[in-house]
């Protein structure tokens, strides 16, 4: 089933060359069904590339998918053209009065920050409370799910000597699990950070369970007991060209990185890069689309309280 993407929007040539469906809100307004109404809060400084990549796994599910971009300041972007933001993306004041099945939180180049010193985390910790009354599930990536944990869950992240960058082997914790299905034992995904959460406490919070793991790259995968918030400590979304794109960024930065562990051949910066982990980035969002969201949200988005979170086995 097609992602409904708003006419014009630069993804739509990219993902229809790669045989992704995606349908024109023009097209989708002759269509009698009730899409999934997923909103995606994009805090990545290049927007059409973020874009891509997440309407590329939404657009590999199959359920039909209408999707809202949503900025979280309206300064100019200095990767971004403006004409692309006013076209394309909506205030939070624009949506705020709305309910949807599903909200994406990206990833942020603001690893080494606190917090507190971020200068639109107020405004993030208003879009996440918001959330957890408006959205049927919330999928946190990378930065935002360290900021989702430590808001709403009072977990404090630890900044890392170096940038921890490459793609990383996890593994499953849990055998028996939607978000799971069809998940091999063991699996692949890129990481690209700079701070790293507590394993074990989280292990320990009584509202949230880690379902996936790995010995070098720690929690991976973790959700709230309610259903209601994932956490994804990587980059699934990442195309297979993201990682060199950073690394040779950081190069021309004079900022000394370190080579992308387990993702050139040979770990070789010269070799090509080597994509693992697509399969399984599509994969979970498809399960998360269908068990997390399709599974619970109302019929009625306006009756957010006929949604009842369930305990999954």
């Amino acid at each position: 089933m097609p992602v409904k993407i708003p006419d014009h929007l630069p993804a739509a040539g990219v993902l229809e060359s790669e045989n992704i469906f995606v349908m024109s809100e023009t097209r989708a307004a002759n269509q009698d069904i009730r899409p999934m109404k997923v909103l995606i809060l994009n805090l990545m400084p290049n927007k059409i590339e973020t874009e891509t990549q997440l309407l590329r796994l939404l657009g590999n599910t199959p359920l039909q998918v209408d999707v809202d971009l949503l900025r979280i300041h309206d300064k100019e972007s200095k990767h971004t053209p403006i004409d692309h933001m006013n076209t394309f993306y909506r205030d939070f004041e624009d949506v705020r009065h709305k309910n949807y099945d599903g909200l994406i939180i990206t990833g942020a180049p603001l690893g080494q920050i606190d917090f507190e010193d971020v200068v639109y985390w107020d405004h993030i910790r208003e879009i996440i409370d918001w959330s957890q009354a408006h959205v049927t599930s919330v999928l946190f990536l990378c930065w935002a799910a360290h900021a989702g944990l430590y808001h709403l869950y009072g977990l404090h992240r630890k900044i890392l000597q170096q940038k921890r960058s490459g793609v990383f082997v996890h593994r499953r914790t849990c055998q028996h699990f939607p978000l799971l299905r069809g998940f091999d034992d063991e699996f692949f995904a890129p990481h690209s950070r700079f701070a790293e959460m507590d394993l074990e406490e989280i292990r320990q919070h009584p509202q949230l369970q880690v379902l996936a793991e790995s010995a070098e790259a720690g929690a991976y995968l973790v959700l709230s007991r309610n259903n209601r918030n994932l956490f994804v400590m990587g980059h699934p979304e990442y195309q297979k060209s993201t990682l060199n794109d950073e690394y040779h960024r950081d190069l021309a930065q004079g900022l000394n990185p370190n080579v992308p562990q387990n993702y050139y051949r040979n770990n070789d910066p010269e070799a090509e890069a080597i994509a693992r982990w697509h399969s399984h980035g599509s994969l979970l969002v498809s399960n998360w689309l269908n068990y997390y969201v399709y599974q619970l949200t109302p019929y009625d988005l306006s009756d957010m309280t006929a949604m009842t979170p369930w305990e999954s086995r």
